[in-house]
């Protein structure tokens, strides 16, 4: 049986952060999650519990990590991108009886247990829903079941989620959230003393860098576009495209790269973590995100980029544009065109004054505006405030 500390007689009060997954699970959601429960843990009148999945089996597990109380729950089957227990409503509410909690913040768009944890919650607990996207829909071929699921729970679950929060918090300004009354923006953030600049981006390898999933299910992360764009890159011969990820979509990309003439120019390096993903990060001359719809809200992987000095090329959907500051430090192209992104690559890999003032500015818009300080800062006075 896993038993929970009791809720300590003390001034401690417990904000509980629900949300599909966490780490060790690779993903802008799980280490932003991470990064506020860690923050909440720190304040000497604060406690953090985490309610979150677990990737196999069906039994519930609690442990301490980092000072953070994790519970994990098991997932009956998943769906696409989200797993599903009918028994998560009454184990939520168990352990938010156990935990404590006072202040539930809850993490979405994946839908289940975000939902879970606000209705969950009860009117005597205050509700925090972070959403992490614009609409979900993938308009990609072979989405269509997927899309017309989505639509209707944006249309019909959504809305009553949103009213059920007593502040709705979107992560960029393309959230679904961000029109909603009471809307507190906070965006993710970067750690400006792990990511740190690497040498002058006009002195680098021309190497293009890509992280985050390679999977069918995150198909709008847009890499057949990006691969595309490498293919008309013939007349800067020393470019080479890294793909720093993992996922099941990665040998139909090999295979477009292979297709398009380019596979000597695209290598795929698999999930780098710490100082390696930092120094890959630190070495490339250009950090590239091709998105192309709106599910792409936040565009952490770029605060990471910026961090570094390492110009940054994204499309324009989602809250992309607002993060790179609308070509202060980096370059916006449309979504779905290889030209324009090769072009625009192209730019930065051969004009080197241009690359080293992208890479200043962006570190400079990363120290002053997505520091990580700065945005747990924000949160914590938020549940203090609740």
């Amino acid at each position: 049986m896993v038993r929970a500390p009791r809720p300590s007689t003390a001034a401690k009060k417990t904000v509980a952060f629900v949300c599909a997954y966490y780490p060790p699970h690779v993903g802008g959601v799980e280490n932003y999650v991470a990064r506020l429960a860690r923050a909440v843990a720190e304040q000497e009148d604060l406690a953090a519990a985490v309610i979150t999945t677990r990737d196999g089996g069906l039994r519930t597990t609690a442990d301490t990590e980092d000072g953070v109380l994790v519970v994990r729950l098991g997932a009956w089957l998943r769906l696409s991108n989200s797993p599903i227990s009918p028994l998560w409503p009454l184990q939520v509410r168990r352990w938010l009886r156990k935990t404590g909690a006072q202040v539930v913040n809850a993490h979405a768009p994946v839908p289940g247990l975000a939902d879970v944890g606000i209705f969950a919650a009860g009117r005597r607990r205050r509700k925090v829903l972070t959403y992490h996207a614009g609409t979900m829909h993938k308009g990609v071929a072979g989405s269509g079941l997927a899309d017309r699921l989505i639509a209707r729970y944006e249309r019909h679950v959504l809305p009553r989620l949103f009213a059920a929060a007593d502040v709705p918090v979107p992560v960029g300004p393309s959230s679904l959230a961000a029109d909603r009354p009471g809307a507190v923006l906070i965006t993710p953030g970067v750690d400006i003393e792990r990511f740190v600049p690497g040498p002058p981006a006009s002195g680098r390898p021309r190497e293009i860098v890509y992280v985050g999933r390679l999977e069918a299910a995150s198909s709008w992360k847009g890499i057949d576009v990006l691969i595309e764009a490498m293919a008309l890159l013939k007349d800067v011969p020393d470019a080479r495209l890294r793909l720093i990820g993992d996922g099941d979509a990665l040998p139909g990309h090999l295979e477009t790269a292979r297709r398009l003439g380019v596979a000597d120019r695209v290598e795929a390096v698999g999930v780098l973590r710490g100082a390696e993903l930092v120094d890959a990060i630190g070495r490339a001359a250009v950090m590239a995100l091709a998105s192309t719809t709106n599910a792409e809200c936040a565009g952490t992987v770029l605060m990471e980029g910026m961090a570094c000095a390492t110009p940054v090329v994204a499309t324009d959907v989602g809250s992309l544009a607002y993060v790179v500051g609308d070509d202060e430090a980096g370059l916006i192209v449309p979504p779905g065109d290889p030209a324009a992104l090769a072009a625009a690559i192209r730019r930065v890999l051969t004009d080197g004054g241009l690359a080293d003032r992208l890479g200043g500015a962006g570190r400079s818009r990363a120290e002053t505006r997505f520091a990580w300080p700065l945005l747990t800062r924000r949160y914590v006075e938020l549940f203090r405030s609740l």
